[in-house]
């Protein structure tokens, strides 16, 4: 298992940050070879699954997340959002955290636990890089400004 840390500071206020965040089929949009369902559909709470199918066809794999807290910004006030992987391959959590940032702006927090069954301890440094390499990424196309 590894744990990587994400942080940027958007343009965006915190409720556009938050929104951006956690419409979760966006997240489908920006990681590569990945497609995202939730269930039930509608807005997120406590209980929401979080579905992201990554691969190619039959090559492909799912990563079930339930979202274990869920607490929107308010004024002044941070959100946090916790998922905690549900799957038969991916394992660990992540956590999504939206503050007061200056100037008005979002400073916006991701951090993960993340660990492939099977994938030997060795191969974590490999894994880590990777993981912030496509969510790094991610992040920041999800809260790019048009």
């Amino acid at each position: 298992m590894v744990t990587f840390l994400l942080e940027r500071t958007a343009p965006l206020s915190q409720d556009e940050a938050w929104r951006r965040l956690t419409e979760w089929p966006r997240h489908g949009e920006v990681v590569p070879m990945t497609r995202v369902r939730v269930e039930p559909p509608g807005p997120t709470a406590e209980g929401t699954l979080v579905v992201a199918r990554s691969g190619i066809g039959p090559l492909g794999f799912d990563d079930p997340m339930e979202v274990t807290v869920w607490r929107p910004p308010t004024e002044g006030v941070s959100g946090l959002c916790r998922l905690e992987k549900r799957g038969r391959v991916v394992k660990g959590w992540a956590e999504l955290e939206v503050h007061p940032g200056p100037g008005g702006r979002a400073r916006v927090i991701w951090r993960e636990q993340i660990g492939i069954r099977l994938l030997p301890g060795p191969f974590d440094p490999v894994l880590r890089i990777s993981a912030r390499s496509v969510f790094g990424r991610a992040l920041n196309q999800l809260l790019r400004t048009a």
